[in-house]
């Protein structure tokens, strides 16, 4: 019996390498199916790791698709030199789909309340009509938002980019339904399963590089609502605002025009997985402006055809 218990522990896998292969194996499923993949990268720490398994998945050779950036104009400087830095230490094709570039031509208009998340969608599907993609690859997790729990790792999009929650296709024992007409595409969410705190702990053993904004720091921000959001171009103080400076650090990487940041003292990694597992309020919940418009913010969104 002591041989036996012997030989089963031996053959346990441990929760992140159980993550890690499906997300791997999710992978490999769609550069197999599809024609024309590409990865959505926008050098928050989903995406980071979603590039890392990529990296896995088909080593020793190079990743086999492109990665594309939906750029609002109202990134963090940070966020957007790390994500140059990694896709040159990859050798990956970048793609940079630009929001300031649609506002020019006319593509979009410049909402009222200076929030560009809405109008990254139409910017999203023009880059995929040109491109002629099929797959995306997205950094989604169920446990972010109610209504990204109600998506499957396959997310069908019909010939204009919407999603419809209730024409899903069923994914018994992990098979995956790829089949597209032309002008369609799947929504692929490798990261589906994980949670925040599993993607602290991945990060931890990987040693994965992430933008400094990621831990503790110093920065001049304003109170609105109970949420504090950094002072900077694109978020100028209102009438009556007093800014101040706070220790904080930011879990999610949103735009800097809707995006908060968080009070932590959490300055390196193993802090960070010590105050995430404490929490009971999901990144999104805590720190997106553009989630607080309605209930059905996100889910009005991604029917629109946003990630």
């Amino acid at each position: 019996m002591k041989g036996c218990d012997a030989m089963t522990a031996a053959y346990r896998v441990s929760h992140l390498d159980a993550l890690e292969a499906e997300s791997i194996f999710i992978m490999r499923e769609v550069v197999a199916e599809f024609e024309r993949p590409v990865l959505l990268f926008s050098g928050g720490k989903d995406s980071i790791v979603m590039l890392r398994l990529a990296e896995k998945a088909f080593a020793p050779a190079r990743i086999p698709f492109p990665v594309m950036h939906v750029d609002t104009g109202h990134n963090f400087p940070e966020v957007l030199a790390f994500r140059d830095a990694r896709v040159d230490e990859l050798g990956v094709q970048l793609i940079v789909a630009s929001v300031p570039e649609a506002l020019t031509s006319g593509l979009v208009r410049e909402p009222a309340d200076g929030m560009r998340n809405r109008i990254q969608t139409p910017v999203l599907l023009d880059a995929v009509e040109k491109y002629k993609f099929d797959a995306l690859f997205g950094g989604a997790r169920r446990d972010e938002e109610k209504a990204r729990a109600k998506e499957r790792v396959f997310s069908f999009r019909d010939e204009f980019g919407q999603w419809d929650p209730r024409n899903q296709r069923p994914e018994l024992w992990s098979l995956y339904n790829a089949r597209v007409h032309p002008g369609e595409s799947i929504r692929v969410f490798p990261l589906s399963n994980w949670t925040e705190l599993d993607i602290w702990h991945y990060i931890a053993r990987e040693r994965i590089g992430l933008p400094e904004i990621y831990f503790a720091h110093d920065r001049e921000v304003v109170d609105r609502g109970g949420m504090l959001y950094a002072i900077n171009e694109f978020l100028p103080l209102r009438p009556g605002e007093e800014p101040f400076v706070e220790r904080v650090r930011y879990r999610t990487v949103g735009d800097a025009s809707c995006t908060a940041a968080v009070k932590s003292d959490a300055d390196t990694i193993a802090k960070v997985i010590d105050e995430v597992a404490s929490t009971r309020i999901t990144e999104r919940g805590a720190t997106r402006g553009d989630d607080k418009v309605s209930e059905a913010a996100m889910e009005d969104r991604k029917r629109e055809g946003y990630f």
